[in-house]
C-alpha cells in the first residue's frame, strides 16, 4: 500500500467509528463537493476534505463548544486540531513533508477560507452541511441550535454558491421552512 492509501485507509477507518452518525456520510460527501467544484483538486485538497473533521471522531481528543467564549473560537480550534491529527496521520504513513504541510495548512482553515484553495474546500464542507448533516444536527439539537448553525454556515459559504444550498428538498417541512428562515436572516 502507498502512503496516499495508508492516509486515506486510516481517515476512514477513524472516521467510521464516529460517535457522530453522519460523519462518515459527511466526510465522504464534502470529498464528493470539492471534486464538483474544483475536478482537477489535488491530492492535499483530496485528503482534506475526506479529513476534515477527523478530531470529532476521536473522543478522547475531540474539542467540545462549552470549552470556548465563542462559535468561531471554537471551529478555530476544531480545525486546528483536526489538522494536527492529520499531519500525525500523515507522518505515521510517510508522506512527504511539502503535503503533509498543505493539509494541515488547508485543514487548518478550512471553517475560514481566505485564498482559492481553502475557499473551496471550506464551502465543499459547508454544502455538505446543508446537504447530509443539517437533518441530523436538526434531530440531535433542535430548532433554535440548527438555525443558529445554519446562518453561521450560510454566511461563511460564497456568494456563488448559496443557490445551491437553497435547492436542497429534505422531505421535511420544519427543516425546509428552516432553511429558507435562514436564507432570508442571511440576506438581510
Amino acid at each position: 500500500m502507498d502512503s496516499i492509501d495508508c492516509v486515506k485507509k486510516t481517515i476512514e477507518g477513524i472516521i467510521e467509528k464516529s460517535l457522530v452518525p453522519e460523519d462518515p456520510i459527511h466526510a465522504k460527501n464534502t470529498l464528493e463537493w470539492l471534486l464538483k467544484l474544483k475536478p482537477d483538486a489535488d491530492e492535499a485538497l483530496k485528503i482534506a476534505a475526506l479529513g476534515h473533521d477527523i478530531e470529532r471522531a476521536i473522543e478522547e481528543r475531540k474539542v467540545r463548544y462549552k470549552d470556548y467564549k465563542s462559535y468561531d473560537e471554537f471551529k478555530k480550534a476544531h480545525a486546528l486540531n483536526s489538522a494536527k491529527i492529520l499531519k500525525e496521520i500523515m507522518e505515521e504513513c510517510n508522506v512527504r513533508k511539502e503535503l503533509v504541510e498543505d493539509v494541515f495548512f488547508l485543514v487548518s482553515r478550512h471553517e475560514i477560507g481566505g485564498d482559492k484553495r481553502t475557499d473551496v474546500l471550506r464551502d465543499a464542507d459547508s454544502i455538505s452541511f446543508f446537504h447530509v448533516n443539517m437533518p441530523y444536527y436538526f434531530f440531535r439539537n433542535g430548532v433554535e441550535e440548527t438555525k443558529r448553525r445554519c446562518l453561521w454556515g450560510y454566511r461563511k459559504l460564497s456568494d456563488n454558491l448559496k443557490g445551491v444550498v437553497a435547492e436542497f428538498d429534505y422531505q421535511n417541512k420544519e427543516l425546509e421552512l428552516l432553511l429558507k428562515i435562514c436564507i432570508g436572516e442571511s440576506e438581510q
